[in-house]
């Protein structure tokens, strides 16, 4: 599987290398793969959908990635599935985010402060980071429930659900 690994990581770099929005952008992507509307992806969508993004992966290497990425072995991808194994930003395993994580595929250039010269590459991946950090605990290592929470106290911040969803599709670009 490490060649499924490697495609995977293929495909995270294409996807990050526009940003933090990069992954979760994929919906609307996923959704536009799905030829059948069947809410899942067979091998051949997915083929297609990935050549059409410009994602350069050889073909074993494709058949790989899909089986790698089908965790339940049904033989199609759903979206939780796909994302699932691309939104996982925890690139060295420790199960932290950190600096070192996004580094090569987080893509600073955009931010104003690194436009300007203001900030070098390793601010502009902690300021990033400093979302998702606890508060009093600024550490620099982001863990899953330090994610979590911060979408729960922007949840109880917003009025409804459906705002809610619709805020976070807006703020990812889904």
């Amino acid at each position: 599987m490490a060649s499924g690994q490697r495609a995977l990581e293929k495909l995270r770099a294409k996807c990050l290398e526009r940003g933090a929005a990069g992954i979760m952008g994929l919906a609307r992507f996923f959704r536009n793969m799905d030829d059948n509307r069947s809410k899942s992806l067979d091998l051949e969508e997915f083929r297609k959908g990935l050549r059409e993004a410009g994602v350069p992966l050889e073909q074993r290497d494709v058949e790989e990635l899909f089986h790698f990425c089908d965790k339940n072995k049904s033989g199609t991808l759903d979206f939780d599935e796909f994302l699932e194994a691309l939104r996982k930003l925890d690139r060295t395993g420790d199960g932290l985010v950190t600096v070192e994580d996004l580094r090569g595929v987080y893509n600073c250039r955009a931010h104003p402060k690194f436009k300007s010269g203001e900030w070098m590459e390793e601010e502009v991946l902690r300021s990033f980071l400093d979302n998702f950090d606890s508060p009093g605990d600024k550490d620099g290592k982001i863990t899953m429930e330090e994610f979590l929470n911060y979408y729960s106290g922007v949840s109880a911040s917003v009025d409804s659900d459906e705002y809610f969803v619709s805020m976070i599709k807006s703020a990812w670009k889904l």
